[in-house]
């Protein structure tokens, strides 16, 4: 008998790396609108591995396995159902391969990454809601859970529901075709895709809420799909290249953003032998990659930001005065009030403090930060560059009231208390 345990682990492995792509092989062969099958099969068929492996063992090929049972389930639906005639075909070559012994046998790599590229673009369709299209891949394409998304989003879970509901409404009832896009659709829809992606990342990258301050499943998942879409001639453009240069590079110092208790560390406080060469690398390569054409776009400037980090040696070497530029360019882009505060960083960095200051002053609707515990924080800590520390505790009590994981309360509870100690 196999250890339970260890089964366990490898479902949800399987769940997370394989489940996306066996729902949109399913959904090309069952419809569109028979998504949800696709969904329940591939759920039903990680449900049969963990309760049947523990005792007749792991098999040899354990993503096949799962392919398999995916593939018969969804065959014991069609059968009792006449509406999948029109689907004779793939059904014929699915019966036919029902001895075959590898996943690849059923279905090719590039068969299996096209269907998930066409299950990115359906769910960044124009007609569903931006803020549902996010959520729909998590579930579809990535294989998350409704209460897994709805942490994720700081949302409740019949929020999310009623989310994923409406957008599958939509998919049926708009007729949208399972299918990559092409010419001036491909364009509209590509940014959109983009965008998805970027929101994917961030979320992984400084989770809005809980007791981790980083949710690395998904920041990977975000660069597993970007380099999907990078290595396909529909995804393969600069801008493309430039998004996954981003998250590359920000990933790589994701082993070094907490200490061994999980508490978080400032920039200038990591250990850079920690961060991930290998990524920074990738990183670099994609960078240059983007340069290709004149076109330029908001990814390719927070990639430079990024590359100016990665690349330097210590933080005191740090090109902040590249960064100051680049952060202007990006004010062209988007103008928003996150941007500009991260260019106060910046312009505090090259020209002092009180320049900071200046800068936060003079943010174009800033009431729209009033909710934003990074506003305080920042403020906090270029009031405490001046010595004001009083004034630099007043701003860190209000960035802890706003402060929406477990780190970032821990993290500003200590820099109160440095504030208290120096007035000591």
């Amino acid at each position: 008998m196999q250890e339970p345990a260890g089964v366990s682990q490898l479902v949800e492995h399987l769940f997370r790396h394989e489940a996306g792509k066996m729902v949109a092989t399913l959904t090309r062969i069952c419809g569109i609108e028979h998504l949800n099958l696709a969904e329940d099969v591939v759920q039903e068929a990680l449900s049969r591995a963990l309760r049947t492996w523990p005792y007749r063992g792991i098999p040899e090929n354990p993503s096949a396995w799962i392919m398999r049972a995916s593939r018969n389930l969804a065959l014991d639906v069609i059968r009792r159902e006449k509406i999948f005639r029109s689907k004779e075909a793939e059904i014929a070559r699915l019966m036919e391969s029902s001895k075959a012994t590898s996943a690849a046998a059923i279905f090719s790599e590039h068969e299996i990454a096209d269907d998930r590229l066409r299950m990115m673009f359906m769910c960044c369709h124009s007609v569903i809601q931006p803020e549902a299209q996010v959520a729909l891949a998590l579930k579809t394409l990535c294989g998350f859970s409704v209460t897994e998304i709805s942490r994720a989003f700081l949302t409740s879970e019949a929020a999310i529901a009623k989310r994923l509901t409406r957008a599958k409404q939509r998919i049926q009832e708009a007729h949208i075709p399972f299918e990559i896009p092409t010419g001036d659709e491909l364009t509209q829809r590509l940014d959109s895709v983009l965008q998805s992606l970027y929101l994917l990342f961030n979320e992984g990258y400084k989770a809005s809420s809980g007791e981790k301050l980083v949710r690395e499943d998904l920041c990977q998942e975000a660069i597993r799909l970007t380099e999907l879409l990078a290595q396909h001639q529909a995804g393969n453009q600069p801008k493309t290249h430039a998004l996954l240069a981003l998250m590359l590079l920000n990933a790589a110092r994701l082993p070094a953003r907490e200490d061994d208790q999980g508490n978080l560390l400032r920039l200038e406080e990591q250990d850079r032998t920690r961060w991930n060469q290998a990524m920074i690398a990738r990183g670099m390569s994609h960078l240059r990659e983007s340069a290709a054409g004149e076109a330029i776009s908001e990814y390719h400037l927070q990639a430079g930001i990024a590359a100016c980090h990665a690349t330097a040696v210590e933080y005191q070497s740090t090109d902040w005065s590249r960064i100051l530029s680049l952060y202007d360019r990006l004010m062209e882009f988007d103008d928003s009030p996150v941007v500009a505060l991260n260019r106060a960083v910046a312009v505090a960095n090259v020209h002092g403090p009180e320049a900071g200051l200046e800068a936060v002053r003079d943010i174009r609707d800033r009431e729209k930060l009033d909710s934003y515990y990074l506003l305080y924080a920042v403020i906090g800590e270029l009031e405490m560059r001046l010595d004001n520390r009083e004034a630099a505790a007043e701003e860190f009590r209000k960035a802890l009231e706003l402060a929406g994981t477990a780190p970032e309360r821990v993290f500003l509870s200590r820099r109160l208390e440095s504030c208290a100690m120096e007035n000591i």
